[in-house]
């Protein structure tokens, strides 16, 4: 059979396309994943299970929640792409993206990759390892550590940043120049570990600081790759993404159902949010095809944080968000869909935390009704990067994070409270503001070296001084930094090791509201 891309190759010669990448590419990675072959038929091959999970989602909810899923004419089928290549949905638009920067000439052997990534996407890259391309990932440390570990053993490179991949949308309202001239510091030497020329990254230092003002990751990656000259896929703003989705992802659960008897046009697809480009692609099959709007997409609770997904609020910042596509948006409680996580896991399914949020929008869906009672779920990704997660589900665990007046109400808890950071240092007057702030003692307060805090969670290992801070098993301390992102991932390192520690939400940030100080009066940039 002749592919679609071995017809593009052929119409692109002349083209500055490296032939040998895109025959290897081929060989490694296309025909492993789910794609359209057109002889002797159009039809896609290398699908992943479209699996019929209606009883077990009826037994859950009567063991679990106590619900009745009566209904004779449920019918619940899992897409489970879960299976594919590098584990989730994301190879999908990775996959089409990366052939099509190759068949066009943008992506040639020995070019390195720059992306920022929820975990996914990056992990779906590393397949490119295979064919010598070098990817370098922007993430959040607030990733959980499974992820960080999958990212590693895919040989990715990988950029820690203290802020959100997708910030909310007012962020680029409110600029944090001091921030962004800190973390511009922190990324430069990053840059050079890995092996990039400090200088190139010196002459745009002005746009990427503008950048970074705006917490707007997704275009520091953009502009890394345009200075070095590297490929940036763009995950986020990439029609192609929405392309494969609607093209293959659709196409294909349409064709599974065809092959059982059944109708696409009778399903609701369920999914989450990541980048849109599942929804959005989805979405535009079934109203081009069936015209009718039968595509839910669903999200955590906007205090929630679920694996690679975003919150309504912040999904609203990014550009595959398209609500007037959906037939419904669900805002979801994780909390309660982590039973449901364990039950499926405990059955062999291979499901990870947004399988599990969509899974539970759907049994309240068939509970409460109006809805019909046909639905296709996308089970986006597996429990592999989660089971660290998951089997400290049903523990008695110690809150991770606290808001000021939490603190304040257990302060004598805490035998000292540290400041985490990995980039700045409180100034007298900010170690002022937090005593005070908490009602404690400034000699309560201890300020480990910036290095050590860097090596805390870039190693997992606690540096001796730092140790002797914390007050071994037996301690507890309240974590601060400078929003709460690096204290939080600080206090999930210090938990995996059996030491109670909780991290302020808003950090020294929160702390200085109305108080009349500007953060500069408060921090100085750390010198060791």
């Amino acid at each position: 059979m002749i592919s679609q891309w071995r017809r593009l190759q052929e119409l692109n010669k002349g083209n500055n396309i490296d032939s040998v990448l895109l025959e290897h590419f081929e060989r490694e990675i296309w025909s492993k994943v789910p794609h359209l072959e057109e002889k002797p038929e159009v039809k896609v091959v290398n699908v992943t299970p479209l699996i019929d999970i209606t009883e077990d989602l009826k037994e859950c909810a009567r063991k679990e929640y106590g619900l009745n899923l009566a209904d004779e004419d449920l019918k619940v089928f899992g897409k489970f792409d879960s299976n594919l290549l590098a584990g989730s949905i994301k190879v999908r638009p990775a996959v089409h993206i990366i052939h099509d920067a190759i068949v066009t000439g943008k992506l040639r052997s020995g070019q390195k990759i720059f992306e920022a990534t929820s975990g996914n996407f990056g992990i779906a890259l590393g397949q490119l390892s295979k064919l010598g391309l070098d990817v370098v990932t922007l993430v959040s440390r607030k990733l959980q550590e499974g992820v960080f570990e999958e990212l590693r053993n895919e040989k990715i490179r990988i950029m820690n940043l203290d802020m959100d991949i997708c910030p909310a949308p007012g962020m680029k309202d409110n600029p944090n120049l001091l921030l962004a001239k800190a973390t511009a510091s922190n990324i430069r030497s990053q840059l050079s570990e890995l092996g990039f020329d400090p200088t190139i990254f010196d002459k745009s230092r002005s746009e990427v600081e503008a950048v970074l003002a705006k917490q707007d990751i997704i275009n520091l990656a953009k502009l890394l790759a345009k200075i070095y000259g590297c490929f940036c896929p763009e995950q986020y703003d990439n029609e192609l993404n929405i392309d494969v989705h609607k093209t293959v992802t659709a196409a294909e659960i349409d064709q599974q159902l065809r092959e059982q008897g059944k109708s696409l046009a009778d399903f609701r697809i369920v999914c989450t949010f990541g980048t849109g480009g599942t929804s959005g692609g989805m979405s535009r099959y079934l109203m081009e095809k069936y015209g009718k709007k039968s595509l839910h997409v669903v999200f955590p609770l906007g205090d929630q944080d679920v694996a690679g997904i975003r919150t309504k609020s912040k999904a609203a910042g990014l550009k595959f968000y398209e609500p007037e596509r959906y037939a419904g948006q669900h805002e979801v409680d994780f909390e309660q869909a982590k039973r449901l996580l364990k039950f499926f896991v405990d059955k062999g399914h291979d499901i990870g935390e947004s399988s599990a949020l969509a899974l539970y929008a759907v049994m309240q869906m068939a509970n409460f009704g109006g809805y019909g009672g046909k639905f296709v779920v996308i089970i986006a990704d597996g429990i592999q990067k989660y089971k660290k997660n998951l089997e400290a589900m049903g523990k008695k665990q110690n809150r991770l994070q606290v808001d000021l007046k939490e603190a304040l109400s257990d302060i004598g808890s805490y035998n000292r409270v540290l400041w985490i950071h990995t980039m700045y240092t409180p100034r007298k007057e900010g170690i002022e503001l937090i005593a005070n702030s908490l009602g404690v003692d400034q000699s309560k307060i201890f300020v480990p070296k910036a290095r050590d805090v860097e090596r805390l969670i870039a190693t997992q290992e606690i540096p001796k001084e730092m140790e002797n801070a914390l007050g071994g098993p037996d301690g507890k301390s309240l974590l601060v930094c400078m929003m709460g992102n690096t204290s939080f991932m600080a206090a999930k390192v210090l938990a995996g090791k059996g030491i109670a520690a909780e991290s302020l939400n808003g950090g020294i940030s929160t702390l200085s509201q109305g108080k009349g100080k500007q953060i500069s009066e408060l921090v100085r940039m750390a010198t060791e």
